[in-house]
C-alpha cells in the first residue's frame, strides 16, 4: 500500500528522500494510525501531520482486511492523541505551538500521492472510484500538458479506505505544473457538456452549509466566491477537490529559517499587495494599507497565510479583504521580523474577498446590506 521505510527508512530498496514528504503524503505509525502531512516545513526527526485514521473495530471504514475510523475535528484528534499516543504531540520550537506530529522512528509506511497513480496506471483502477481517479487525474493531464509525475491521487483513494460515494483528492506539485492545471480546469470548467464541471447551485449551498458554522458568509457571497475557484468541481457526477503544492526547492525557507510566536487573536482589513502565492497549500496573500478591527493590536502586519486548501485562491491583487485569524509574530533574525494572520488554525477563522462580492451585487442586495449595516 505505502512506501515502507522500516529502519533506515527506505523506499522501493533505496534510501528515501526525505525532503520529498510535503503536503498531500500519509503517514502510518507502527500500530496502524495513519496522518496526513501538513505543509513542507518539517524537524529533522518527525513529520508534521494531522492524525486522519485509526484502526477501530467500530469503524466504518475497510482496509486491508480492519475496520478504520476517520476523525475529522481537530480537537477529537488533539483528545485522542493526548490520552493514548501524547508522544504525536510536540511543542515545535520554530512553530510556537503544540503541534501534531510524528516521530520518523514510529512510522512504518509512507503513502506518496505520485506513486500511487503511477501504481494505478501500470495495474489500473479496482474500482469505480479509482477508475474515475485514474479519469480524472489523465483528463487534467491531457488538458494541461503537464507531466504526469507531478500529479498525485491521495485521501482515502490512496489509503484504500474509501467507499463507493467517496470524493477525489488531486495533488499538483511544482509551479510550473500547478499553474498550468489551474489553466486547464478554469478552461474545462467553461466547456458546457463535460466530464469535468463546476459546482451546480445545490452543491454550493450543500458546501455552504458544511463551511458556514466557520464563515460568517451568506450563501450568495459564498457562491460568489466559489464560482470563480477552479480546485472544488465534479467529474462525472463525482466530487473533487484539488491542491496545488510548491516542490520545497521552489520555497525561499528552509525548517529554522524563521521562528513563530502566536501573539492572539484578531480580524483585519486590508488590500491584497500580491497573489502570487494565492494558489498554493499554503497559501500566501501579501497586504498593505491593513486595519485591525478587532484583537491584537499590530503596526506591522503583513501578510495571510492559511495552510487549508479551502482558503487559497480566496483573493485578488487590488482587491480589498477581511479576515479573521491567529497573530503570529514571525521573527527572521534576531531583531528583525514581522506579524502576520494565520486563518484556519481555529474555528471562526474565515478570509473574504468584499471588492470582489460588492463588485457583483445587485442594486436589491445593496439596499438591504446598507439597511443591515445602517442597524
Amino acid at each position: 500500500m505505502g512506501l515502507r521505510p522500516g529502519a533506515g527508512c527506505r523506499y522501493n530498496g533505496k534510501a528515501m528522500v526525505m525532503q520529498r514528504v510535503v503536503e498531500g503524503f500519509a503517514v502510518e505509525t507502527i500500530d496502524g494510525w495513519i496522518f496526513t502531512v501538513k505543509g513542507s516545513l518539517h524537524p529533522p526527526d518527525r513529520w508534521i501531520a494531522y492524525l486522519r485514521y485509526l484502526p477501530d473495530p467500530l469503524g466504518d471504514r475497510q482496509r486491508e482486511g480492519l475496520a478504520y475510523r476517520r476523525v475529522y475535528r481537530f480537537e477529537d484528534q488533539v483528545d485522542l492523541l493526548r490520552a493514548r499516543h501524547p508522544e504525536y504531540l510536540c511543542n515545535d520550537p520554530v512553530l510556537g505551538i503544540e503541534a501534531q506530529s510524528v516521530p520518523r522512528a514510529s512510522v512504518a509506511a509512507v503513502h506518496d500521492p505520485c506513486a500511487f497513480l503511477a501504481r494505478l496506471r501500470r495495474s489500473g483502477p479496482a474500482d469505480p472510484v479509482e477508475e474515475d481517479a485514474l479519469g480524472l487525474a489523465g483528463g487534467l493531464q491531457e488538458a494541461a500538458g503537464v507531466p504526469w509525475s507531478g500529479l498525485g491521487v491521495s485521501g482515502s483513494v490512496m489509503l484504500g479506505t474509501h467507499r463507493p460515494a467517496s470524493d477525489l483528492d488531486l495533488l499538483v506539485y511544482g509551479e510550473g505544473a500547478g499553474r498550468a492545471v489551474h489553466r486547464a480546469v478554469a478552461g474545462l470548467f467553461r466547456q458546457a457538456g463535460g466530464p469535468v464541471r463546476p459546482l451546480d447551485e445545490k452543491e454550493l449551498r450543500g458546501l455552504h452549509a458544511a463551511h458556514s458554522p466557520d464563515t460568517p458568509l451568506t450563501f450568495h457571497d459564498f457562491a460568489r466566491l466559489q464560482r470563480r475557484k477552479v480546485n472544488e468541481g465534479r467529474y462525472r457526477g463525482r466530487s473533487f477537490f484539488l491542491r496545488f503544492v510548491k516542490h520545497p526547492g521552489e520555497s525561499d525557507e528552509t525548517y529554522g529559517d524563521r521562528r513563530y510566536r502566536p501573539v492572539g487573536p484578531a480580524t483585519v482589513r486590508a488590500t491584497v499587495a500580491g497573489d502570487g502565492d494565492a494558489i498554493w497549500t499554503p497559501c500566501r496573500y501579501a497586504l498593505r494599507q491593513v486595519t485591525v478591527l478587532d484583537g491584537v493590536m499590530v503596526d506591522d502586519l503583513q501578510e495571510i497565510v492559511s495552510f487549508r486548501g479551502r482558503f487559497s485562491d480566496q483573493a485578488r491583487a487590488g482587491e480589498i479583504v477581511e479576515a479573521r485569524g491567529s497573530v503570529e509574530r514571525v521573527a527572521c533574525e534576531p531583531g528583525k521580523g514581522h506579524h502576520r494572520l494565520v486563518v484556519g488554525g481555529q474555528a471562526g477563522d474565515w478570509p473574504v474577498s468584499y471588492t470582489h462580492l460588492r463588485a457583483h451585487e445587485t442594486v436589491l442586495e445593496l439596499v438591504c446590506r446598507l439597511l443591515l449595516d445602517k442597524n
